[in-house]
């Protein structure tokens, strides 16, 4: 009878995020203060009422998602027995397992988010969701196509994002509508994320986690790299680093989580995507919530 916890990636903001919980609730004020001056810049104001183009910006989006999700999750007293996070969300996992202090956590994110951009300026790319398509024929596809491409989202066993270089995209879109897939989406993002072509960013964060302290969580986090739990601060340091150039496996995530004993999932921070994307891979039955 274990509850997860489980928390949003990138995508996930939304113009007024966090205010609700900034106003009713004085730890939250506490971290949204804090943030501003370890980020040194007004990400609060940007949050509550910047434009859907101002939160859309990386070096905030990044920083906005984990702290409205962290700022929940602390609120709300929970304790959870396993956590995950999607992408950006693993950070946020792992301050809620108590891996990661939260302001070292920010830091990392506000780096990740820094060199993810100047990756994403320096080397074009792109991404697609495939809807309908099965993994093996997609990871076929991929491997086939001229250029990098690489299935990087397995987010549930119909939805597959891919990503890599911008005519590799096009060209894999093209050989799977052939092959019969329902859709393949272009998606308005700055760069081919989750793939081979963010490796400078890869290069450039990792100094920056090989300096961060990590401890030993209070629970198993199931990472992004191999879908599994760990609680070796070691493997969640490596594994971290390894996410930006790797598929995030969310689908055996969630999987792995029910056989190991979860029996709720709880979404913590903005929007909803997780829990219907937890539906679609949990069995019948099992509890699904949200915490904003």
């Amino acid at each position: 009878m274990k509850k997860a916890y489980v928390f949003p990636g990138q995508g996930s903001q939304f113009t007024g995020m966090g205010h609700e919980l900034y106003v009713r609730n004085p730890q939250a004020r506490d971290l949204f203060d804090a943030a501003d001056s370890i980020l040194g810049f007004g990400l609060r104001e940007i949050m509550f009422s910047g434009t859907a183009d101002d939160l859309k910006a990386t070096k905030v989006t990044q920083p906005a998602v984990f702290l409205h999700s962290v700022a929940a999750f602390l609120s709300c007293g929970a304790k959870p027995d396993m956590t995950a996070g999607h992408s950006l969300g693993e950070f946020s996992a792992l301050v809620a397992a108590g891996a990661l202090d939260f302001e070292d956590a920010l830091r990392l994110v506000a780096a990740r988010a820094f060199a993810m951009q100047r990756c994403c300026e320096a080397v074009p790319g792109t991404m697609a969701a495939i809807i309908g398509g099965d993994a093996t024929m997609i990871e076929e596809v991929c491997s086939q196509v001229s250029g990098v491409v690489i299935p990087a989202n397995y987010n549930n066993d119909g939805q597959i994002v891919i990503s890599g270089e911008v005519a590799a995209v096009q060209a894999a879109c093209a050989e799977l509508k052939a092959r019969g897939v329902k859709r393949a989406l272009p998606l308005q993002v700055g760069g081919a994320f989750h793939s081979p072509l963010m490796e400078p960013a890869r290069q450039e964060l990792a100094a920056a986690i090989e300096a961060t302290q990590f401890h030993t969580p209070r629970c198993p986090i199931y990472q992004n790299v191999d879908a599994l739990p760990h609680t070796d601060p070691d493997e969640i340091r490596h594994n971290l680093l390894m996410q930006l150039t790797s598929p995030v496996r969310w689908t055996q995530t969630v999987k792995n989580m029910v056989a190991d004993g979860a029996v709720s999932f709880t979404e913590v921070g903005p929007g909803t995507v997780l829990q219907g994307l937890v539906r679609k891979i949990a069995p019948e039955g099992t509890e699904i919530a949200g915490i904003a």
